[in-house]
This record gives structure tokens, C-alpha cells and sequence, in this order.
């Protein structure tokens, strides 16, 4: 078995990524993938920490499974798919008027 830390590691690294990408990239459509690294990454950290835990439980004999760790990453990819239906939305219209997707030109939605 692959121990907690390992998966912590590769979170860690992903979320690093994804903010990196988020922080430095100008088109808004990138900016959305990093984002959805970054929830993805929290996402592995969770499932990682509770699966950890209940092995820990399993050796304590604890009675029944504890599935708190996925529930969570469902909620947050519930979350994650309503982000991208509005970024999507602020997207489109963004390039539907300056034909552009660039993320320095989204101030001119004001209008």
C-alpha cells in the first residue's frame, strides 16, 4: 500500500502547479484549468487523509467505515462544476464582445 504521504507529495505538487498557472497565465481559459487543478488537488489530499484514517481505524477495530474524505471531494466537485458553468458563461460573453479571452481585457465588461 502506497503510504499517505506519497499521495500528500503528488496534492502538494499538483496544487503548486495549478497555482503557478493561475498566477502567471493571462487567458482566462487557462486560468479556469488551474483553478480546477488546484480543487482537484485538494480533492486527493482528502480522499488521502481519510483513507488514511480509516486504515488507522480498521487496525483500531473501530467500528464501520468513514467515508467523510469522499464526501467532501463529491461537495467540492459539485462545486467545481458550477464554477465552470458561470467561468464558461463570463467567458463567452467576454469573448462574444472583444474577441478576446485574455484576462486583462475583462475589465471592459463594466459597460
Amino acid at each position: 500500500m502506497i503510504p499517505v504521504e506519497h499521495y500528500v507529495l503528488l496534492s502538494s505538487l499538483l496544487f503548486v502547479i495549478g497555482s503557478v498557472g493561475f498566477l502567471v497565465r493571462r487567458n482566462v481559459l487557462v486560468t479556469l484549468m488551474s483553478i480546477e487543478v488546484m480543487l482537484n488537488a485538494a480533492n486527493l489530499a482528502l480522499v488521502a487523509f481519510n483513507r488514511s484514517r480509516l486504515r488507522h481505524a480498521v487496525e483500531q477495530a473501530a467500528p464501520g467505515p468513514s467515508h467523510t474524505g469522499q464526501v467532501f471531494a463529491f461537495f467540492v466537485i459539485a462545486a467545481e462544476a458550477a464554477e465552470v458553468a458561470v467561468g464558461l458563461a463570463i467567458v463567452l460573453s467576454l469573448y462574444r464582445l472583444r474577441r478576446t479571452v485574455r484576462s486583462d481585457e475583462a475589465d471592459l465588461l463594466k459597460n
